[in-house]
């Protein structure tokens, strides 16, 4: 399936893009945010990261037309860092996109779809080591029920992590499905669902990752920089809007004088999360648990 962004115009638009301004693109992989930036930028750069090489090369031929851009392979952890290293230290905008790409969805290879039997992988950096087979044949009974609850809100967590560990070694996709088919029978939606999610979010460290970047995002942002935000479950969702709620608002006690308070970094620019309109939840059916969450920086 060709991977169509989500949030597209609406996502880059908050962006805000000035000419000649700094931009990152935090999840580059197909690079539709990034030429849609790019086309606006002239004079500016681009900076754009992904942890997977593929996403390198699908964007890398997309975007070959633009030469102000620098591809950075590496999580997106890791961006103050990495920019740092190339000399920047502040940027305009920032945009975030954390869903997966269809292309590794789609690829059977990668082990990321429970309706395709492969080798359990779910890295979206394929040069590291630790993958989904790691967390399914380690991990204890109680390990990997935490994970299935803490991040799938997988109600028969425990049941399906002792099927687990009964039935180890497990190496492929099906060999997990046919586990929640039994056991999730009777559970509306795919059996595997959440289990999938939970393990692809302890594979890749996704939340952890998340709210350190975003600590990050304060530091990086000049005065009137953009953070924008796609999430694409509720978990993500929470960490973005926790995060700029409590940058955007000063605790002041009773009885203290706010005329001189300092004003909180961040002021948030939507309220409510935006979602995707019915246009495109009918072209693109992936876009329908998408959120977008802006920011801005004040000082």
């Amino acid at each position: 399936m060709e991977h169509i962004t989500v949030l597209l115009n609406e996502s880059v638009e908050a962006l805000n893009i000035k000419d000649g301004g700094i931009y990152v693109d935090a999840t580059l992989g197909g690079g539709g945010h990034s030429e849609l930036i790019l086309k606006q930028l002239k004079k500016g750069h681009l900076y754009a990261f992904d942890q997977d090489p593929y996403a390198h090369q699908r964007a890398g031929e997309r975007l070959k037309d633009y030469p102000n851009k620098t591809f950075i392979h590496a999580n997106f952890q890791k961006m103050k860092e990495e920019l740092n290293k190339l000399g920047i230290f502040k940027v305009d905008g920032i945009l975030f996109d954390l869903g997966l790409s269809s292309f590794q969805i789609d690829d059977e290879t990668r082990g990321f779809s429970y309706l395709k039997d492969y080798k359990l992988d779910m890295r979206m950096d394929t040069t590291k080591d630790f993958s989904a087979h790691t967390v399914v044949n380690t991990y204890s009974q109680q390990e990997l029920a935490d994970v299935f609850r803490k991040y799938g809100d997988e109600v028969n967590a425990w049941k399906i992590a002792g099927e687990i560990v009964k039935q180890r070694p497990l190496e492929t996709t099906f060999d997990i499905v046919r586990i929640t088919d039994r056991i999730n029978r009777n559970v509306k939606g795919h059996s595997a669902k959440r289990v999938f999610q939970a393990l692809r979010i302890e594979v890749n460290k996704e939340l952890d990752v998340l709210s350190d970047v975003l600590e990050d995002t304060l530091e990086l942002l000049n005065p009137g920089g953009r953070l924008v935000v796609i999430t694409f479950h509720s978990l993500e969702d929470r960490i973005t809007k926790q995060f700029m709620k409590k940058n955007s608002t000063l605790d002041v006690p009773k009885n203290v004088d706010i005329r001189n308070l300092p004003k909180p970094p961040l002021v948030m620019i939507n309220r409510k999360a935006i979602l995707p309109s019915e246009e495109e939840l009918e072209y693109n059916k992936r876009s329908h648990s998408a959120q977008l969450r802006i920011a801005e920086r004040q000082w």
